[in-house]
Parts: C-alpha cells; structure tokens; sequence
C-alpha cells in the first residue's frame, strides 16, 4: 500500500467522522397557521456565535461526503463492469476514472445526465443555503425560498425578490451563478449537436441546394440573354433614351445577379469537395501508413539477411585464415626438414 493510497483513506475517514453538534440545534417545521409563529428550518436555543459558527462549518463540511455519488456512479457503471472495457483500456493505457466514465455517458446520454446534474446540484445547494441562513431569521432560511432563490440564480435570472443574508449564502449563491452558465453553456452545445444535420442529411441537403443554384443559374442566364436582346433591338429602332437606360440598367442587374449566383454556386461546391476529400485523405493517409509498414518490415527482412550473409563471410573469412595458416606452417615445418 503506497503512501498516497493511506493519505486518501485517511481523508475518507475524517470526512465520514465529521458531523455537526446536535445538542445546539433542532428541528422546527414552518406552519403557514396564524396560531404558530413561524420559524425556520433549523433554529438555536443558544445565542453564543462561537458555537453557531462552529455548527455552520461542521455542517458544510459534511457535504463532502458527496464524493461517494461518484464513486457510486463508478462502481456501478457498465464501463466498469464490462470485460470488454477493461481489455481495450487496458491495452490502450487508459485509466477507467469517474472522469473518464462522465465523458462516456455525457458521449451517450448527454441531455439525460446534464438533467440529473442539475437537479442534484439543485436539491444540494438549496439545502446548503438554509444552512448558512438559518440563524438570520429570514425567509431564505426556509426549504422553498432556498429553492426559489437558488432556482432563478442557477438560471441568472435574478428578480430580486429574494437575497441572502450571509456571507456563506451569499458564497453559495455566487457559486450558483458560475455552474448556472456552465451548464447552460453545456446545455446549448448539447442542443447545437442534436439540431445539426448529420453526414448523409447534410449530402442530401447540399445536393438540393446545388439544383435549386442551378436552376436559378439557368434562370439568370436566360434574363441576361433577354435584357441582351432588348437592349440591342432599342439601340436599333433608336427608341427613346429613357427606355434604353433602363435597359441597360436591367442588364446590369441581371448580369450582377448571374455572378452572384455563380460564385454561391462555387462556395457550395467547395464545401461539399472538401467534406467528401476529408475521408479520402484519411483513407489515402491510411493506405500510406499501411505501404510504411510494409517497406518497413521488407527493410528489416533485408537487413536481416545482409547480417546473415556478411556473418558467412567472416566465418568463410576465419576459415580461409585458419586453412592459410595451416598451410603457412605445414610448408615452414617440410623446410625445416
């Protein structure tokens, strides 16, 4: 067991330690009767602000004991569990984290977990709220003016009917605010993604706007043509001369909207020869990576047996060297004789 796997038990076993006084405090339930005076959620017999404020903080810091909901998802997700999972990540270096099984069920269901997200961070920040102002006596100290309050904070909306009191409510609020447009920013992406049109759609789509172009290509061709024609034969029956520039000014208008049809035609075909050579590329990149390989396992094969050859050639080598000195000594040996 290393170090760092004692230090978080150890601070998983101070935070299930901690828990608020329960003598200085209890329970009053809000009566909406004339007869009862009304109270909120929790109120203290005891007016020393030592004991209060030390009842705040242990109560606050009792939420982080919301770290089990994430082990919990993790535990009990079927990334987790699933062996097939576990294969591929594990061959792929991948560490199966909370943060890594998020991302799959944000890949997933996105509008369904942002949803759970952020009626949880509801329900928890209301509560923290009537936490922090309970001993104020005021109206935010009750459950559904927490929730009303936290409600149009999370949607930075802010009538202005309601404010907290204390500087711990007031830090919740604000905490509020910055997850409000964080997850309103997440809630338009995930809307952006569901109202875009998919590959095949967004074929079918171009490809009606290219014949609908063309037709109105056509269209302005044949107009150029008439205004080309009228303008010719008023030239010819020297018509008046108001009649002439208009039309000449029609045939300049026709001819600005044929070039602008024209180039709104190219701009479109542009898009679509891009969004049809961006999986070409990929195929041909792929097909490239592929020829690498294979050149680069051919040149290993070879160099392999260039290292064999050459270690013959030293052994032909050693030998012809062994037979010459052999032959060197017999021939030294017989003139000695």
């Amino acid at each position: 067991m290393t170090s760092h796997r004692i230090l978080i038990i150890t601070l998983e076993l101070l935070v299930c330690v901690i828990h608020p006084v329960g003598s200085y405090w209890e329970m009053a339930i809000h009566v909406n009767s004339s007869s009862f005076s009304s109270s909120p959620l929790c109120a203290s017999h005891h007016d020393s602000k030592p004991l209060q404020n030390l009842e705040l903080l242990l109560s606050m810091l009792m939420f982080l004991r919301l770290y089990l909901v994430h082990r919990t998802i993790l535990l009990h997700s079927k990334v987790l569990l699933s062996a097939s999972y576990r294969s591929i990540g594990s061959l792929n270096n991948i560490n199966f984290t909370f943060r890594f099984v998020l991302k799959v069920l944000m890949n997933k269901h996105p509008a369904r977990t942002l949803l759970v997200f952020i009626l949880f961070f509801w329900l928890t920040a209301s509560w923290m709220l009537t936490l922090c102002e309970r001993k104020t006596q005021a109206s935010t100290g009750y459950m559904d003016t927490a929730l009303w309050l936290i409600a149009i904070t999370f949607l930075t909306v802010g009538y202005g009917d309601v404010a907290p009191n204390t500087s711990c409510g007031k830090g919740v609020c604000l905490f509020t605010g910055v997850m409000g447009v964080a997850c309103t920013a997440m809630l338009v992406a995930i809307v952006t993604e569901k109202l875009a049109l998919n590959k095949g759609e967004k074929h079918v789509h171009f490809f009606m706007l290219d014949i609908q172009i063309s037709k109105r290509i056509r269209h302005a061709a044949a107009n150029v043509l008439r205004e080309c024609w009228l303008l010719h034969r008023t030239s010819l029956t020297k018509a008046h001369r108001g009649e002439h520039r208009r039309h000449q000014r029609c045939l300049l208008e026709a001819i600005r909207v044929f070039r602008h049809l024209r180039l709104k035609q190219r701009k479109l075909r542009d898009y679509v020869s891009e969004m049809v050579d961006l999986p070409k590329m990929q195929m041909i990149m792929c097909d490239l990576s592929a020829n690498w390989n294979n050149s680069y396992r051919e040149l290993e094969q070879r160099i392999l047996s260039m290292e064999q050859k050459l270690d013959e050639l030293t052994l032909c080598f050693q030998q012809t060297s062994e037979l010459l000195s052999e032959a060197l000594a017999h021939r030294h040996h017989a003139e000695n004789r």
